[in-house]
């Protein structure tokens, strides 16, 4: 490959395997790299194996194995006020964030961007699974890793000036590559959990911050079935840590009343209450040009782990967009992300906002 020596890429760093192998490949193309690591998350005080500074050690350890200048950031203030902050207050209400995708947005492809751009950078590079052509977002050859439903709402115009070193690679190819080039990351487990606050007991780390309200468990015909400890440790779909037992089924979390301090259960894990065909967004973020005209059919997806559905976007309008699925989708969630593609390509996504009636209720009235 042709030397890149006259362009420099800041790569952010996070002292997991993906950031590492990203700064070893973009060295060996001939760029001047430079890494940088973020403190997003003041963890001073805290134990455990995912620490801010623990990472940066590892950021220190890869970076003078590549030989290449490393630095830090801090944007703590930040990401407690444009990431934590909203997240917890969705949590609160009941809503079910997603805390990667605002980070992207805010944080990693806003406020890191610019940092990189003020260090003389040409481009921002990431340890993303996904690959950029022609400028358009496009998803990765390991469709195990793929990570752009994680950045549907990162502005596009900035895209022309971020790398994606990973994205032809196999996470296994990743770990191979690491290992052969030496970095002390090569073995280390992938960070999972809340983005930059880590792996936890999620109910136990959200009662920090939201006291318990205790309510009652309920099927939909209103017979008492439990105690819960607030709406705001439930989501749709949930079957673990429910402490419902008794003879019978499973029970599974159908629907939430937070008004009422109310969490449906029913012993179904396909429950007609689960299921919803058609929702309404917000905060539509196209990352190609917006189709011409509407209803406009493609592929999405309200969930990372989520096979690709077909729906149809039956419309537009100041940033809303209303989808109809052709088939009815499980646990649909407010405020977690409905993301578009064609193909390989991400069209972008949008922030759910409104779920529509459940096939339950459409039932209950057809047999009225």
């Amino acid at each position: 490959m042709a030397s890149q020596s006259k362009k420099t890429v800041v790569v952010g760093m996070s002292g997991g395997v993906d950031s590492s192998v990203a700064a070893l490949l973009l060295k060996r193309q001939g760029y001047n790299v430079i890494g940088l690591f973020m403190y997003n998350w003041d963890d001073e005080g805290e134990k455990g194996p995912c620490s801010a500074q623990e990472d940066y050690v590892d950021v220190a350890k890869t970076s003078s194995v590549l030989d290449i200048p490393y630095f830090s950031v801090d944007f703590r203030k930040e990401y407690k006020k444009l990431v934590f902050t909203p997240f917890l207050e969705d949590y609160k209400k009941g809503l079910t964030p997603n805390p990667d995708i605002l980070c992207n947005k805010e944080i990693k492809f806003n406020f890191f961007y610019e940092k990189a751009m003020s260090l003389g950078a040409d481009y921002l590079a990431t340890g993303h699974y996904c690959r950029l052509e022609g400028g358009k977002l496009l998803k990765a050859c390991d469709q195990n890793k793929d990570q752009t439903y994680f950045l549907h709402a990162v502005k596009k115009n900035i895209l022309p000036k971020v790398l994606f070193p990973l994205g032809a690679l196999q996470k296994s190819e990743v770990r191979a590559l690491a290992e052969k080039a030496g970095l002390p990351t090569y073995k280390k487990k992938d960070s999972t959990g809340i983005c930059f606050i880590g792996e936890r007991n999620f109910r136990n780390f959200l009662q920090n911050y939201i006291p318990p309200q205790p309510g009652d468990f309920q099927s939909l015909d209103g017979k008492l079935v439990g105690q819960h400890q607030g709406t705001s440790f439930y989501t749709l779909g949930q079957r673990k840590h429910l402490g419902l037992g008794g003879p019978g089924k499973r029970w599974f979390v159908v629907k939430k009343d937070q008004s009422k301090n109310i969490v449906y259960v029913e012993r179904d894990e396909n429950h007609p209450e689960l299921y919803t065909d058609s929702l309404t967004a917000y905060h539509l973020n196209w990352l190609v040009d917006p189709p011409k005209s509407f209803p406009f059919s493609c592929m999405a997806k309200v969930r990372y782990r989520q096979k690709d559905q077909k729906v149809v976007i039956e419309s537009v309008e100041g940033g809303v967009v209303k989808v109809r699925f052709y088939e009815a989708q499980r646990a649909v969630a407010e405020k977690q992300s409905i993301v578009f593609y064609k193909e390989n390509i991400c069209f972008g996504g949008a922030t759910i906002v409104q779920v529509g009636e459940s096939i339950y209720e459409k039932n209950k009235k057809n047999l009225a």
